[in-house]
């Protein structure tokens, strides 16, 4: 088993990447505020579904066999810079709404589809796979036993960080969307703050290199 401080050091890794914009995010914001925190609730259950993905991805180490064939990293490299570089537009094209606005008017997903859109923006979000394949290594230890328990004990600590942090995001994003109604000079410096760190993002995405 890993050391106790070992975890709390990987929780908080795990902390920062969920915390930072990214396409769950934006998606569980816009799902909670169109159609409600039980919507919320079933996109975060996909997104979780797609954590699970890549922890399974990486125990049995086919995330490292992906990230070592030079094609296949910089073809999925160029698809998340090219969603990232998307949503950024998205969020300062004219006319554009605000993630926080609510819009009554959008139609109202079914279960199944809230479900599978959140896991799929997960499962193709490279921006998990790095953070597994270059965190889990770090903390994986052969004196500490198997290396398939060790990869779950990391897992489990990462699925539950991000569920609390995105369950709070889900249960907030109405409020969040009240002050913004209140306070319309937020919006647009809102809008554009998105967009410079998704575009920041993009490009730290587009110069790395695989390892």
């Amino acid at each position: 088993m890993i050391p106790f401080n070992d975890i709390l050091l990987f929780a908080l890794a795990a902390l920062v990447l969920v915390i930072s914009p990214g396409p769950n995010m934006i998606y569980l914001i816009s799902r909670s505020i169109t159609q409600g925190k039980k919507a919320g609730l079933i996109s975060l259950i996909g997104v979780i579904c797609g954590f699970v993905f890549h922890i399974i991805m990486v125990s049995f180490g086919l995330t490292a066999v992906l990230f070592a064939i030079p094609f296949a990293y910089s073809l999925l490299k160029a698809l998340g810079v090219f969603y990232l570089l998307y949503l950024a537009y998205q969020a300062i094209k004219p006319n554009s709404k605000n993630i926080y606005e609510t819009n009554t008017d959008l139609p109202h997903d079914k279960p199944k589809k809230l479900f599978t859109i959140g896991f799929l923006t997960n499962v193709l979000n490279p921006k998990v796979a790095v953070f597994y394949l270059s965190f889990f290594p770090q903390f994986i230890k052969p004196e500490y036993g198997s290396i398939m328990t060790q990869s779950l004990q990391l897992g489990s600590t990462q699925i539950f960080v991000s569920f609390s942090i995105n369950f709070f995001i889900v249960l907030t994003a109405s409020k969040a969307a009240l002050f913004f109604d209140k306070n319309p000079s937020w919006v647009k410096a809102q809008k554009w703050f998105m967009a410079s760190v998704l575009t920041g993002l993009a490009i730290k995405m587009a110069i790395s290199k695989a390892k």
